[in-house]
């Protein structure tokens, strides 16, 4: 077959066309056990597709297993040498040669955990190496200049919000706190943080966090009924729903960032956030995507090509051939027997 004719197949057939290239290379797995990892790690019909393509392009990453390459084809080598792939190569830095066993990645390239490491002037020793972490004006340090804060981050969070509601329960700040980051207490401090710097997060500019989190704060210190503290509206809308898509410096809601990224469908001409983007890289509106023939198939029941609605063990069904639930209806006072129905739901 050629390139062609292969990435013609990675779009109808992508997890066949990753098996059969993988079986060519590989001689101590079976199609089965090879089509398992391939449909573990290849995910949707998106990824997979995408991993169909780059193993087409360059099928020679399978034995060498240099990058670039997308991050699935790193995967697939690591999942493939654990189930017992001797001719597989697994990932290799790109800097020093290492294999790995797991991934790190700038882009494309793949890194072992020496090469991969950013290096910068520590902000409090002016060295140049590694950069162990950022304080909290977001600076970097190396490892030997830790910012130290021996200070009680409830304390400290309790005492800002008490100068703005005096009398606040220190068990629920207490409570909202930890439940905002529960297993991350280096994230809850920059919280705290951030909160000290500017607290007029708290009551109403809370479009201005700088970390996702604070929002989480404030909901639970809101739903906990801390007086003073106010949910930010969106900066764009105005209305008080969930903001924490960042653009332009601040947080929005889903639908003003849905908006600030419309473009014109290159099919369709609709106006509308493309859903994806085509081989040459052009918008596409989410109808066009959902009714594109690589997108859609043949339905069991009527024989039409259609999206798929739902998939059974003979095959799919398209929108108008699913069948409805069985429930017993709501609205029926008769016997049971009549009332155990096909039925749509409200």
């Amino acid at each position: 077959m050629t390139t062609a004719d292969h990435l013609d197949r990675a779009v109808a057939d992508p997890i066949g066309l990753i098996t059969d290239l993988v079986a060519d290379v590989e001689n101590d797995l079976d199609s089965e056990t090879i089509r398992t990892v391939v449909a573990t790690v290849a995910g949707g019909r998106a990824k997979s597709r995408q991993l169909a393509k780059a193993l087409t392009i360059r099928p020679a990453v399978l034995t060498d297993g240099r990058s670039p390459a997308p991050r699935a084809v790193g995967d697939l080598l690591i999942e493939l040498r654990k189930a017992g792939a001797s001719a597989i190569a697994p990932p290799v830095c790109v800097e020093c040669g290492k294999k790995l066993r797991t991934l790190r990645r700038k882009g494309q390239d793949w890194y072992c955990g020496v090469c991969g490491q950013e290096t910068a002037e520590c902000t409090t020793c002016g060295n140049v190496r590694r950069v162990g972490f950022r304080d909290r004006k977001g600076l970097p340090r190396c490892s030997m200049c830790p910012d130290h804060d021996d200070r009680d981050p409830v304390t400290v969070v309790h005492e800002l919000i008490t100068a703005i509601a005096p009398g606040a329960d220190r068990d629920a700040v207490a409570e909202a706190l930890r439940r905002t980051a529960p297993d991350r207490p280096h994230y809850r401090r920059r919280v705290v943080w951030a909160v000290e710097e500017n607290p007029r997060l708290l009551t109403g500019e809370g479009y201005l966090a700088p970390h996702r989190a604070i929002l989480k704060f404030i909901d639970l210190l809101h739903e906990a009924g801390v007086a003073g503290i106010v949910r930010p509206a969106c900066p764009r809308c105005h209305r008080v729903v969930r903001i924490d898509k960042p653009l332009d410096g601040q947080r929005v809601c889903r639908n003003c960032i849905a908006k600030s990224r419309v473009e014109e469908c290159v099919r369709c001409g609709a106006r509308r956030e493309p859903a994806t983007r085509d081989d040459q890289g052009r918008p596409l509106c989410p109808h066009c995507l959902i009714t594109d023939p690589a997108n859609t198939e043949l339905c069991i029941s009527c024989g039409e090509r259609r999206r798929v609605q739902n998939r059974t063990a003979d095959g799919p069904l398209c929108p108008n051939c699913c069948p409805l639930p069985v429930l017993v209806c709501a609205i029926c006072d008769g016997c049971i027997s009549r009332r155990i129905r096909a039925c749509v739901t409200s």
